[in-house]
């Protein structure tokens, strides 16, 4: 296991193996192999997201429990390369640099359906939707959005009007 004693927890490098914010847990298997590792929600939301996507490369705390190997507290997460993404027409000129240059605007998800794979937020003080696609979310290393959970959101207007072109944890955004 690539780990670093911190008294009595370890620091781990390792991926996402799978979450699911509805169970309110997942596992991440470790760079050097072990035993899977337990990720509870409420330590992902101490970072500040509320949930992560499948295949994360994740930095972590962990301890051992009675039951096993539990995160504590994550330190990173970095979300998974895809060149397979079919690139959405609205951000096919943007650059990762042309993104992160871009303001993060607070804003309340509205709602989102993980299964029509779009939703929609408001930015505070606007009560105009915002659209964010399942594709802008998994690149964001985001897998899924509560109604009413607060983001942050790089915005564009697009063809049908202002979307997201990337999504980050509250506490993300506030930093």
């Amino acid at each position: 296991m690539n780990t670093q004693d911190t008294g009595g927890q370890r620091q781990v490098h390792g991926q996402v193996k799978w979450f699911d914010p509805t169970k309110g847990f997942g596992f991440v298997v470790a760079d050097l192999g072990g035993p899977d590792i337990l990720l509870h929600a409420n330590v992902l939301r101490n970072f500040g997201q509320g949930s992560v996507v499948d295949g994360s490369l994740i930095e972590i705390l962990v301890q051992d429990t009675q039951r096993g190997l539990q995160a504590t507290q994550v330190l990173s997460i970095t979300p998974p390369q895809s060149d397979a993404a079919v690139p959405l027409r609205d951000m096919a000129e943007f650059t990762a640099e042309d993104i992160a240059q871009r303001p993060i605007e607070p804003a309340r998800v509205k709602w989102f359906d993980k299964a029509k794979g779009f939703g929609f937020a408001n930015i505070f003080g606007n009560h105009e939707d915002v659209f964010i696609h399942v594709e802008v979310l998994r690149r964001s290393g985001l897998s899924d959005l509560q109604s009413g959970e607060a983001v942050g959101l790089r915005l564009v207007d697009g063809e049908r009007g202002r979307m997201a072109i990337e999504v980050v944890g509250w506490e993300v955004a506030v930093k």
